[in-house]
């Protein structure tokens, strides 16, 4: 129960690695604002643990929606003590200039903005209560970039920076600041970043990850519940691969 007494932020929480991080959260005893924006995805997951659990419909790349997060999280559970920032959007692997604008500005507001207007909502209460931690999930994308994805690992690149900066900027006031870097799980996105999901493909795909694994939603769940526990109290800026060696 290294979470018992915390309330916990999870974006993106209705599915795939957020649904695990949001499963990991519980059964260490947080209690969760689960937000995403598939309504159904997030009740069907919040309806594991009603009493744990609050459900939340709200887009977090706009100030609005992480101000309501908050607000939620304050008004059902009394306090907010982690924010884990896991909303993140793919594209199709396609020539970094054929990208459009459209799909451009749908990887920038999800994958980047939300931090932005995370941190806006969330570090002045941490700031004043002198205590928090946050976690960004960022990706091997933005450390050991693929082809055709040049954007998506782009951003991710953005949140690993970020995610140092925020780090140097807020331990004067007891907040951490970490980041993980997951491989390709089978996951919802998995054929986003694929292309296509075939077994030659995935064999190819797999031939790149030493551990000849997928990462899958629990891998996140628990790194996640480590870095944003007390167990690691002396860990901050870092960007955590969990990829079965892809990056060495």
């Amino acid at each position: 129960m290294r979470l018992e007494g915390k309330t916990a932020i999870i974006t993106g929480g209705g599915s795939g690695f957020g649904e695990g991080i949001v499963r990991k959260f519980v059964a260490e005893g947080a209690k969760v604002v689960l937000v995403d924006r598939d309504e159904a995805n997030a009740a069907r997951v919040a309806a594991r643990d009603q009493a744990a659990i609050e459900p939340l419909v709200a887009d977090v790349a706009s100030a609005e929606g992480f101000e309501k997060a908050r607000d939620t999280a304050i008004g059902r559970f009394g306090r907010l003590d982690i924010l884990v920032n896991n909303a993140g959007v793919g594209h199709v692997p396609t020539p970094l200039d054929d990208i459009d604008e459209a799909t451009f500005d749908r990887i920038a507001n999800v994958n980047m903005r939300s931090i932005y207007f995370g941190a806006r909502a969330i570090v002045p209460l941490f700031k004043g209560q002198k205590s928090g931690a946050i976690l960004n999930v960022a990706s091997t994308g933005g450390v050991s970039p693929r082809p055709n994805l040049t954007w998506y690992n782009a951003s991710k690149g953005w949140v690993i920076t970020a995610t140092r900066g925020m780090a140097v900027e807020l331990a004067p006031f007891g907040i951490r600041v970490n980041a993980i870097n997951p491989v390709a799980g089978d996951t919802p996105l998995l054929k986003t970043f694929m292309g296509a999901d075939t077994p030659e493909v995935r064999a190819k795909f797999l031939s790149t990850i030493p551990l000849g694994r997928f990462s899958t939603p629990e891998d996140m769940g628990n790194a996640a519940a480590f870095l944003c526990s007390d167990e690691a109290s002396m860990i901050t800026g870092v960007a955590m691969e969990v990829d079965g060696g892809r990056c060495i």
